[in-house]
């Protein structure tokens, strides 16, 4: 089963159909609102979408016209976004639980989008060093 949740846990989901393709979104708004490069997210239908939340814990701001983001009031965390007039909702993957995502179910990394309002220090490189967990502290 696919499930998730914001970082203190007084939101939860899981899910009962499958993850849409993967869209990275460049937007000044997604990047202000997650403070990051950029926002990973897809598509869930909105009948495959069930969510748990501590009463009063859930709450949304529309950062757009017809558009809400919906996070967790306690820790910040946000879970999906939704537009009026759609049958789905779009998931921030950040909140995917590490072990819902397997070989048989990852959707595949479709597109990044936005990237007119990238930002200037973000470069797509794939020659950059990984590391399994955080980088040495000499290299910081």
């Amino acid at each position: 089963m696919i499930t998730g949740s914001c970082l203190c846990g007084a939101v939860s989901y899981h899910l009962t159909g499958p993850v849409g393709d993967i869209v990275h979104c460049h937007c000044e708004t997604c990047r202000k609102t997650h403070s990051s490069a950029f926002s990973s997210v897809a598509a869930v239908a909105d009948g495959d979408f069930h969510l748990q939340a501590v009463a009063g814990q859930l709450s949304h701001y529309e950062s757009s016209p017809g558009k809400q983001r919906w996070f967790c009031q306690a820790c910040g965390s946000h879970i999906y976004a939704k537009r009026q007039g759609t049958a789905h909702v779009i998931l921030r993957l950040g909140s995917l639980d590490n072990d819902s995502l397997n070989a048989e179910n990852t959707p595949r990394e479709r597109s990044h989008i936005w990237t007119s309002q990238q930002a200037s220090w973000y470069q797509n490189n794939a020659e950059l060093p990984v590391f399994d967990e955080a980088e040495p502290a000499a290299d910081r």
